[in-house]
């Protein structure tokens, strides 16, 4: 087979001489207003748990209350990226747009948030072996108004497609799932000083405190791992989905006697996906009749398609 000639196009619903490169889900103004708003309240709580977590000498409280310090940051970089990808979506250095500025917002989110329960971990540890006493009862109560707090904050962030640990589909946001990821991590580790802090009160277990540190950091961890391995999958240019991928691959082949010689997907944004075909033909067409083959993918918002006639 050789190449006689080659059309090549851009699948998109702007004019001819026009080609619009900024891809949203619609969601992105209202995920970056809410993530400010949690950003605020995490800020508060955290003052007031590391205040009362040194003073009262809880490190479950302690711990708590700078893991959310250090999430006000992440959820900060979160967003900024909504910021900066809103910014620069007409920007023409961006070459297939700005969604991926929320999948590096969310990367950057989960590697603080693994570098937050080792850390936590590590403290926990040296709580445990150099153990010293807790104000109970101000330090219950504080971490219960916390886990109020992180609720509030969840219930702010939670997207009405996600779910924080479900199966990957490029239709998430990433961003939005590591801020939502955060303000979870942060109500666990409430959940586990209130634990801790009644099982101390009530039985005398003082090791109970330290001790949930290092649990929920285990926890925190895998989601963190989890989170960064999806985002990954984003900037690297993973297929997004295998079935798609194949969809789209038999809609061509099935017409004519066309095949497939060279074919990429790739995730330029929550829900969009761009594609490279390149496919041989005893007889080709226009590239209008190709559009039209793949009409029954809304996804593909950026399609480039190479016709070679096979001689």
């Amino acid at each position: 087979m050789q190449s006689a000639y080659a059309w090549r196009m851009h699948v998109h619903n702007t004019a001819p001489h026009e080609h619009d490169h900024r891809y949203v889900s619609g969601h992105e103004l209202e995920n970056e207003r809410r993530t400010w708003y949690v950003v605020g309240l995490t800020a508060i709580m955290m003052a007031a748990e590391i205040l009362c977590g040194m003073r009262f000498n809880s490190m479950a409280l302690l711990a708590d209350g700078w893991h959310m310090a250090t999430h006000v940051g992440a959820l900060g970089i979160a967003g900024l990226a909504y910021f900066m990808a809103r910014k620069h979506a007409q920007s023409r250095y961006f070459s297939f747009g700005t969604g991926k500025m929320n999948a590096l917002g969310g990367f950057t989110s989960a590697t603080i948030l693994a570098l937050i329960a080792v850390g936590v971990a590590g403290e926990s540890v040296w709580r445990l072996i150099h153990p010293s006493p807790i104000v109970f009862n101000d330090a219950i109560f504080v971490a219960l108004l916390g886990l109020a707090v992180n609720i509030v904050c969840a219930r702010l962030l939670k997207e009405e497609h996600s779910h924080a640990h479900g199966h990957d589909h490029p239709h998430h946001d990433h961003n939005m799932r590591a801020a939502y990821t955060h303000v979870l991590a942060d109500a666990v580790t409430s959940i586990f000083a209130v634990g801790a802090l009644l099982l101390g009160k009530y039985f005398g277990w003082h090791w109970a405190d330290p001790l949930m540190g290092i649990i929920g950091s285990v926890v925190i961890l895998n989601w963190s791992w989890s989170l960064m391995r999806r985002a990954s999958f984003m900037l690297l240019d993973f297929t997004p989905d295998p079935a798609l991928e194949e969809a789209v691959r038999e809609a061509i082949e099935h017409d004519s006697d066309n095949k497939v010689a060279d074919y990429h997907l790739w995730q330029v944004a929550p829900g969009k996906i761009s594609a490279i075909i390149s496919l041989v033909t005893h007889e080709p067409k226009p590239p209008k009749y190709y559009k039209a083959l793949l009409k029954d993918f809304p996804q593909l918002v950026h399609v480039t398609v190479e016709v070679n006639k096979c001689e």
